[in-house]
């Protein structure tokens, strides 16, 4: 992975590894920091305002809790309270009796006047003798229907509850409501005392967040809007349930905007139910200041990193000018042309870097010109040397005495039934013939295949049954030109060293084959093979200049003319394993492309 990685970095410019390297090592950086500074400053504003609220809410519970003491205190003294026994109790005879009753009951007159937390108190009663004066109230169906009543009979804890009264002067507010019982007359009635409403609404109108009180039906019974008061939770559309919810404080969309909700709850002493606290504020309003400090700060990192890309540009534009301008001149030297001069001024490594380019080029002009003249004289003298060697084994015999004896041999073998002798004479002045013809330069792998066949089966006429042979070839391959008699002398190697010193018969396999840009020929016998040690001696006497042992001349003739006709880096490969066999192998560039072959060993 990391040598990847380091391939990859050496391909890209160096434009493009500096711009890289500042967006990497600062720009990137820069920027992680600067994300987490706006985030650390948002969350601290979040957590203040939120710390904020939660002391803020537990001052108004605590004033609450104040304030309803007081209705809590006037109810207990109602519990036993005879006056208040007396004329709920007793059975009027007629209207008279009960107005000088009612005349006669300054109580609840007195506690409205004398706590302003109180609104008004009225107390419910099942005597029907009663008649409604707005505070002593006879109780009807629809007063049993209401939930404050019907979870008042059930105890005789406090409830505090948002009640909606449908006398003509109505409730419609906070109000205490408390089951009283008078063992004496077995009777039952229920006292309600409405709180204030400004009193309640006075404690949260200096709140900087959205507050409100709601009671354990969901009416809000005090806001610091006070048009919610009244409404339920539900209609409000808060976009949080309270019920499905355990926390203290939480995160929702109140109307479609992210918010952070501080709940708390009221229970009064002795009471049944009790008083919701919610306090809302909005989490933009919150990290606005945050978001506006951040915001000029990251322009300010921004238009600063702006600068520095613009100057890496601009360094990097001025090098890699220079460094183009160098590649420029080393293009031309690779095209072959040594009577280039750079001149990039500078005393920086780039600068030195045109002076030694100006001293090598020099310094190769030079070689140059030395290895050129060398390499001349030595070529003509190699080439002239390698003519002669192939036009002596071209003329070693009389070609016209040599046909016509083969021809008269093989008429007279044929008139006198000798079909195979003939056919054998055939043959091999087809393959004399093909020898002769080897100054011609080239010839296609077809008609040198036809010479390899034309020889083996003049081998196979030798030895009978101890020679079997395969040829498979590519269709594709015959037209190519290869050097003539390049295939025929590994044949020979295989079939005379193959059957040396060995008890049977051989077999000779020659495969011709297509490979990509190459045509690969390989030569393999089932033999006695070599050893390591025998095989690196023939290696190296085929790749020498050496005349010593004869019997490998040809295999040396072979390797010398591949690379006389393809370069140095091409030749035969040699494979041997003793008592299994010798396989020998050589690649020509196909349409005369290069293909690089080394000798080595299997």
């Amino acid at each position: 992975m990391f040598q990847k990685l380091v391939r990859l970095t050496n391909d890209m410019r160096m434009r493009h590894k500096l711009l890289l390297a500042f967006i990497f090592i600062v720009m990137i950086p820069v920027l992680v920091i600067g994300g987490g500074v706006v985030a650390y400053m948002r969350q601290q504003a979040l957590d203040s305002a939120v710390a904020q609220t939660t002391n803020n809410v537990d001052k108004i519970k605590s004033q609450a809790a104040n304030l309803l003491r007081v209705p809590t205190d006037i109810s207990n003294l109602f519990m036993f309270d005879s006056e208040l026994k007396e004329i709920v109790n007793k059975r009027y005879k007629n209207m008279v009796e009960l107005t000088n009753a009612y005349l006669g009951f300054h109580r609840f007159e007195e506690y409205t006047r004398q706590y302003r937390e109180v609104a008004n108190i009225r107390f419910y009663s099942f005597n029907d003798t009663l008649v409604n004066n707005l505070e002593f109230i006879p109780i009807n169906s629809q007063t049993e229907s209401e939930e404050w009543f019907k979870a008042t009979r059930k105890t005789s804890a406090i409830g505090w509850f948002y009640v909606h009264d449908p006398e003509d002067n109505p409730m419609n507010r906070l109000s205490l409501v408390r089951k009283i019982t008078f063992p004496e007359y077995r009777t039952s009635g229920v006292l309600m005392i409405g709180i204030n409403q400004s009193e309640l609404n006075s404690m949260l109108s200096q709140e900087p967040f959205e507050t409100l009180i709601a009671d354990q039906l969901g009416y809000v019974v005090a806001a610091k809007n006070p048009s919610m008061v009244g409404k339920t939770l539900k209609e409000l559309n808060l976009g949080f349930n309270l019920s499905t919810i355990k926390d203290k404080t939480f995160k929702a969309k109140v109307g479609g905007v992210p918010s952070n909700i501080v709940v708390d709850e009221l229970m009064p002493v002795s009471s049944m139910s009790g008083l919701k606290i919610i306090s809302v504020f909005s989490t933009e309003s919150i990290v606005k200041d945050a978001n506006r400090v951040s915001l000029i700060g990251l322009l300010m990192i921004l238009t600063i990193l702006i600068i520095g890309l613009v100057l890496v540009q601009m360094v990097s534009y001025l090098i890699t000018k220079r460094l183009l301008r160098l590649s420029r001149h080393l293009n031309k030297v690779a095209r072959g042309n040594f009577n280039i001069v750079a001149r990039i001024d500078g005393n920086d490594e780039i600068g030195q870097l045109s002076r030694q380019f100006n001293y090598m080029v020099a310094s190769i002009n030079q070689l140059m010109n030395q290895v050129y003249e060398t390499s001349e004289k030595n070529s003509k003298l190699e080439l002239a040397q390698k003519e002669i060697t192939l036009k002596m084994m071209a003329s070693q015999i009389n070609p016209h005495f040599l046909f016509n004896a083969l021809e008269s041999i093989r008429m007279k073998a044929h008139m006198k039934g000798e079909k195979e002798i003939a056919n054998i004479v055939r043959l091999l002045g087809k393959l004399m013939r093909g020898n002769l013809e080897i100054g011609s330069g080239k010839t296609t792998i077809k008609q040198e295949m036809e010479l390899v066949r034309s020889y083996l089966e003049i081998q196979k006429f030798r030895y009978d049954d101890r020679l079997r042979y395969d040829i498979h070839m590519d269709p594709e391959v015959m037209g190519v030109l290869i050097p003539p008699l390049i295939i025929q002398p590994l044949v020979e190697n295989s079939i005379v060293h193959g059957l040396e010193n060995k008890e049977g018969g051989v077999y000779i396999e020659i495969m011709i084959r297509m490979e990509h840009d190459r045509i690969a020929v390989r030569v393999s016998d089932n033999g006695r093979g070599m050893t390591p040690e025998r095989r690196e001696e023939v290696i190296a006497f085929v790749t020498s200049e050496e005349e010593e042992e004869k019997s490998r001349i040809g295999l040396r003739n072979v390797h010398q003319r591949l690379t006389l006709f393809y370069g140095e880096e091409y030749g035969l490969v040699i494979r041997s394993v003793p008592e299994e066999g010798t396989e020998i192998s050589f690649a020509v560039p196909r349409e005369g492309e290069p293909y690089v072959q080394s000798i080595n060993s299997r």
